[in-house]
């Protein structure tokens, strides 16, 4: 046996020495270990190199379509807002709208933000509903559909005239509160709510007392009935707490509950039914009242005799209702004795031409 075999032949041979075994293991993990490192290090790296060339590539992909839309859109000419298009069917003014949206005209119509142009108007006390359109290369169109006031309210009960007065305000039927700039004349014939001194009144708010709500559901309900044509409100006082004190265009005064009123509403029309059927003009009627109702009938109106003007009684001071009395039958005619024909009594004239 040669020495080189010999050599071979020791190498291979196991070692039986368990800490040599033991050692040799070691060493052949750490090394596997290693070299696993190495290769996911490498794919990492290939990885985020990928990565950043990806991004980079969308970086300027994106940096060089802005600047484009920029150039096309933004900076150019052709976009800037020309006519701005505004329809109300109120009395907003024009300086008043543009004013509150911030909007001018020169602009680049894309720099205009539409809902913000949106919410700034709706912000306005008199707006109900609003729509902004952009139409292109130069044209915003807003279209503003506002608030239809229903009535004045105030929280002074001695009131005259409600346009001069800075303390009344108008009111849609939402109990949103308007301070008109333009008082346009249909103004001047809505009813007028007054004492409402629970609460601050300010334009833009929402009435919240309960009685300033239950004369709004009163004026509503009031509008789709019979009682439109026969009973317009005038005035309603909601100053005693526990009632609505309403006047109508006639100077009649009706006390209406805060609860059911629509029933007190058709009650109240067969009162006004009789009326009209016995030509009468209502005075007053309590309808806190469920069963025998106050009523009385207003006096009528003056009358002229011998050329001279009988006073009339006020509208305000009223009667009860009258009751006519049975009326008693005629006595018979007495008869003559010679048949039935009646006789009459000559006068002193007849006789004298008779003899």
């Amino acid at each position: 046996m040669s020495f080189g075999q010999k050599n071979s032949r020791s190498r291979n041979r196991r070692v039986s020495n368990i800490r040599q075994r033991r050692q040799q293991h070691l060493l052949d993990v750490k090394v596997r270990s290693r070299t696993a490192t190495q290769h996911r290090v490498r794919r990492a790296m290939g990885v985020l190199s990928r990565v950043i060339l990806v991004a980079a590539l969308l970086g300027a992909g994106y940096a060089g379509a802005r600047a484009a839309v920029k150039r096309l859109f933004f900076e150019n000419a052709d976009f800037q807002l020309k006519t701005i298009e505004l329809q109300t069917d109120g009395s907003l003014q024009r300086e008043q709208v543009l004013k509150a949206a911030d909007l001018h005209e020169g602009e680049n119509i894309f720099n205009v933000n539409l809902a913000r142009v949106h919410d700034r108007i709706q912000q306005l006390p008199q707006t109900d509903e609003v729509q902004v359109v952009r139409k292109l290369p130069g044209e915003i169109d807003i279209r503003v559909v506002e608030r239809k006031p229903v009535a004045w309210i105030t929280s002074d009960k001695e009131i005259s005239d409600p346009f001069a007065s800075d303390v009344a305000f108008l009111v849609d039927a939402r109990g949103v509160l308007m301070k008109q700039k333009k008082l346009l004349p249909e103004y001047l014939g809505l009813p007028l709510i007054v004492g409402c001194s629970s609460e601050s009144l300010e334009a833009g708010k929402v009435v919240e007392s309960p009685e300033a709500k239950t004369a709004l559901e009163l004026l509503r309900l009031s509008a789709r009935s019979f009682l439109q044509m026969r009973f317009q409100i005038r005035e309603i006082d909601v100053s005693k707490g526990y009632c609505l004190l309403v006047t109508d265009k006639n100077r009649a005064r009706v006390k209406f509950g805060f609860n059911d009123l629509q029933t007190q509403l058709r009650r109240l029309e067969q009162f006004l039914v009789y009326c009209d059927d016995s030509k009468q003009e209502l005075g007053t009627v309590n309808l806190l009242v469920q069963r025998n109702i106050p009523v009385t009938f207003a006096e009528p109106p003056a009358t002229v005799i011998n050329d001279t003007i009988e006073p009339a009684v006020e509208p305000r001071i009223m009667k009860a209702i009258p009751v006519r009395a049975p009326e008693k039958p005629a006595p018979p005619a007495p008869k003559s004795r010679a048949g039935s024909t009646p006789v009459t009594k000559a006068t002193s004239s007849q006789r004298h031409k008779t003899d």
